[in-house]
């Protein structure tokens, strides 16, 4: 498996550190984000290969994050997660183009599957 750098944005910080120790022990190089408002500020700047954004984000929805990067012009694959069984959100974030959406918790395979496929896409957008 290539290394990615995956930018990984949940207000969870259990979440945030399992993520981490997951990604981090198949080689991958996670990037931490608290809220949105933390990943916009560094948005410019970051080399991610693709962004994993939760759902709930406690002040926002990360789907209005999504919004806002597209507004901006970025071009991040983004893979949503949520604990939601929300089927009317789960359709909206796969009607907003994104390259999966992953219900908590879901097996590793799943988000390693869905990080190649952001890889994947990511390459066809460069």
């Amino acid at each position: 498996m290539r290394e990615h750098t995956i930018a990984v944005v949940d207000d969870d910080p259990s979440v945030r550190k399992g993520l981490a120790r997951l990604l981090s022990a198949v080689g991958h190089r996670p990037v931490l984000f608290a809220s949105a408002a933390e990943f916009l500020r560094t948005a410019a700047t970051t080399e991610a290969t693709c962004v994993l954004i939760d759902i709930n984000l406690g002040d926002t929805l990360g789907l209005d994050l999504a919004r806002e990067l597209s507004a901006a012009g970025f071009k991040f694959p983004i893979i949503f997660m949520s604990s939601s069984d929300d089927d009317k959100v789960q359709e909206q974030c796969l009607d907003f183009g994104c390259v999966a959406y992953l219900r908590k918790p879901f097996p590793e395979a799943r988000l390693f599957e869905a990080i190649a496929n952001a890889a994947a896409s990511n390459l066809q957008l460069a």
